[in-house]
């Protein structure tokens, strides 16, 4: 009977290695949480999995990292070879290779830290001194009679502005303040144009703002000159900064925060169709108080002809004067029904305007020409394919060996001194008398042995 090798006690105790990954990587991932660590960009893949993988390190070390899709398509900055950057990651472990790696959720260029905190420090100042104080906040007028708006001549804000305004109320005034709202002159200039605005007069409402960016690129909101001198307007300011995630200072301290520079236009305008409702439903009333007073004057005019014994030409002054009212009620009405009935033809002809089955038309054509162009230029591809493919196998003929070969030619070889490679003869010199060789033919391989050296040939 063959003895069983006694069994050791260490084994039933050991871990396997996918355990001990495993638990690393949860303690790992325990321990630290988030945190933010800083560093140059080595080794950037980009894979077509959508996913980053580079290395980030310094002057001593380095740490594998890994950005998924989903957070890597939130930065706003193309990261390269070489940058240094700070992210906010996560602590974990490749379990598969056993890689200690970082798994990276936010990723900024590493000079944003300090814009971060300057902007955080700023803020807790400014709330300190009650800039941000809502009861400080000054009403946004309804219906004001002059805006002016401070932004880029050259941006989308100031047209966004006036395509509003034009839809909404066309008679109010728009008045454009250039000024540049990104760089170091930037501040001076937003501070300066509020100042002007508020001492000549200008408008009586103001508008700030700039389409999006980066932190850096709208920094020139969050500069101390430019908060000061919004809090200091006496004319309502409203800020309209980047898009509706973005926040500056600004923001904070004007009178009103828009989240784009179309909800601004939208704040200080009124929609006119909305006035002329207002407008008819008030001539409604004015009508009905009208015809009321009227009926009430006719009750006591009757009440008055029974009291009074033989009117006479009171009562004829009384009819006349009733039939001049009716008559004159009677244009009042004609002359609303009129214009009722000419804005109904304006929104009739708008409504015809935007129809949309001629845009949909319009489309329909546009498929149909790209399909047909897809069409010709697949047909005029696979034609140039398939000469290119005649031509490139013509060549492949005309270069072929085997085309040599059946015009008579051979190819005449001798193995090397271990018997081993074969070396095409080129030269009758190369050959002495008793070396066997080979003939290579169109059809097959002839084995020679060499009778006696003939001399080169002078021609």
């Amino acid at each position: 009977m063959a003895s069983s090798l006694p069994e050791n006690p260490a084994l039933s105790k050991a871990m396997s290695v996918s355990d001990l990954n495993r638990q690393v990587k949860r303690m790992l991932e325990v321990s630290y949480g988030q945190i933010w660590v800083s560093g140059e960009i080595s080794g950037l893949s980009r894979p077509n999995s959508g996913h980053w993988y580079f290395s980030l390190k310094d002057n001593k070390a380095q740490i594998r990292c890994a950005m998924f899709r989903g957070f890597n398509q939130r930065v706003r900055f193309q990261p390269k070879e070489g940058d240094l950057i700070l992210v906010r990651a996560k602590v974990s472990l490749y379990e598969g290779r056993g890689d200690y790696q970082l798994i990276v959720e936010g990723m900024e260029p590493a000079g944003l830290g300090q814009l971060q905190a300057d902007f955080d420090a700023l803020k807790l100042k400014l709330s300190l001194e009650g800039l941000f104080d809502e009861t400080k906040k000054k009403p946004i007028p309804t219906t004001p009679n002059k805006v002016a708006v401070i932004t880029s001549q050259s941006g989308a804000v100031i047209h966004d502005i006036i395509s509003v305004t034009q839809r909404r109320f066309p008679a109010l005034e728009i008045i454009l303040l250039p000024v540049s709202v990104q760089g170091d002159k930037a501040a001076n200039e937003i501070a300066q144009a509020i100042n002007f605005v508020n001492q000549h007069d200008v408008a009586d409402t103001i508008i700030v703002g700039r389409g999006g960016g980066s932190l850096e690129d709208l920094w020139a909101f969050n500069e101390e000159v430019v908060a000061r001198a919004i809090f200091a307007s006496s004319l309502p300011i409203i800020s309209a900064v980047g898009h509706e995630v973005d926040f500056t200072i600004a923001d904070l301290v004007a009178d009103y925060r828009a989240p784009t520079p179309s909800a601004a236009a939208e704040k200080v305008t009124p929609d006119q169709f909305e006035l002329m409702q207002q407008l008819d439903q008030q001539q409604r009333r004015l009508q009905y108080f009208i015809e009321a007073r009227l009926q009430r004057n006719s009750d006591k005019l009757q009440g008055f002809c029974h009291r009074l014994k033989h009117p006479g030409e009171v009562l004829i002054d009384k009819n006349t004067a009733v039939a001049a009212l009716v008559s004159r009620l009677n244009l009042a009405l004609k002359s609303n029904l009129t214009l009722a009935q000419h804005r109904y033809e304006r929104c009739n002809q708008t409504f015809l305007k935007h129809e949309p089955s001629q845009a949909i038309q319009q489309s329909f054509q546009t498929i149909n020409y790209l399909y047909d162009k897809l069409l010709t230029k697949q047909s005029n591809l696979i034609e140039a394919r398939q000469h290119r493919l005649s031509m490139a196998a013509q060549t492949l003929n005309t270069a072929s060996p085997l085309a040599t070969l059946s015009r008579g030619y051979a190819i005449l070889a001798k193995k090397d001194k271990n018997g081993k490679d074969k070396k095409v003869i080129s030269s009758s010199q190369k050959l002495k008398a008793g070396d066997q060789i080979s003939a290579t033919l169109q059809d097959g391989v002839v084995h020679c042995t060499v009778d006696q050296s003939v001399p080169k040939l002078e021609f």
